[in-house]
């Protein structure tokens, strides 16, 4: 299970620009800066650059995508694989895991069988120790909770990247086995000119 939520994609008008101080092309720019929308030229442009590989589309990396997603800590700890271009501030397990008692759809279970009692057992145990570290606010309680929470527990974040990491994301991950990733790369192929990022 992965949710994708608020979407923003800035600067895609101003990159491409950039990429015209190379050969001082500025002039057949014809992109549109208030509406963040490429003309035909700098379009043109970015799918050249995009076919010359990552040294030539270094403007990607200036296109800024911003998103909030809700993921299991498991999908979570691959993502964490595109550090570099990337900045992740998730909902913080630490200091809030313990503010509201556990429900079964706090987890993943999507490819669990629906009589499946471990998940339910786990959720049930893990709010005996929430309503302990409440009631006594002895850290022992917590340590518990922390120790045994699941990686299908599902973490709201927000991430900020840009089009360069997201094709390296795109083309890695496109196949993954995990149902999350097909989802991550159904949501790039939704952004605006997604085909630089999926060509």
């Amino acid at each position: 299970m992965i949710k994708l939520e608020n979407t923003e994609v800035h600067g895609i008008a101003r990159a491409i620009y950039s990429a015209r101080n190379a050969m001082n092309s500025w002039d057949k720019s014809d992109s549109d800066f208030v509406t963040d929308t490429l003309g035909e030229n700098d379009l043109r442009l970015a799918r050249n650059l995009v076919k010359a590989g990552s040294d030539h589309s270094k403007f990607m990396r200036m296109i800024n995508v911003t998103v909030d997603i809700t993921a299991p800590m498991y999908w979570w700890k691959e993502m964490d694989t595109y550090k570099v271009g990337t900045v992740r501030n998730s909902c913080s397990t630490m200091h809030k895991v313990h503010a509201k008692e556990f429900e079964l759809d706090d987890f993943s279970h999507d490819h669990l069988p629906e009589n499946n009692t471990v998940l339910g057992y786990i959720v049930s145990v893990l709010n005996i120790y929430r309503k302990n570290y409440l009631e006594t606010q002895d850290k022992a309680w917590w340590w518990q909770i922390i120790q045994i929470l699941p990686s299908s527990y599902n973490q709201r974040a927000t991430l900020q990247l840009n089009y360069a990491v997201l094709r390296n994301i795109y083309h890695s991950r496109k196949n993954h086995k995990l149902d999350c990733w097909h989802e991550f790369c159904h949501w790039i192929e939704s952004l605006p000119y997604s085909e630089l990022i999926t060509a």
